[in-house]
């Protein structure tokens, strides 16, 4: 193995390592907030609101902020990737495909955020979430 294949090979771990971090700490912010509106869901569902209505604004809720962020993040990327051209290996600096596929793999992630607690809440008993401190 030659230094060019060492040295990709550790960009790919390192990009891995950023990704997989990025990952869990999106999950933990929504997943957290989400879980806070526990008795907000509860009134909701005690009032007769209907489990995909609320799942929908549970979703549009958590998504916004993550999708301005990811908007943001892409263009300061995009920005900084013109500086960093020299350090990469196998990929232009201006490819979409890896923005593209990491955009996409971060709003996935934080839509499993959201869904999974906002189904949870929604599963209870609505008496329980009211009671639910």
């Amino acid at each position: 193995m030659g230094y060019a294949d060492a040295a990709a090979l550790s960009n790919l771990a390192v990009c891995l390592l950023a990704l997989a971090l990025a990952a869990v700490g999106i999950y933990a912010v929504v997943s957290y907030s989400v879980g806070q509106r526990t008795r907000e869901i509860g009134i909701r569902m005690a009032l007769g609101a209907r489990r995909g209505d609320v799942l929908g604004m549970v979703l549009r809720q958590g998504l916004t902020p993550v999708a301005l962020g990811l908007a943001g993040g892409a263009v300061l990327a995009v920005g900084c990737s013109r500086t960093l051209g020299g350090l990469l290996y196998g990929v232009a600096a201006t490819d979409p495909l890896p923005y593209l596929s990491v955009c996409v793999l971060l709003l996935v992630i934080a839509a499993a955020a959201c869904f999974v607690p906002a189904r949870r809440a929604m599963r209870e008993d609505p008496l329980m979430s009211l009671r639910y401190e």
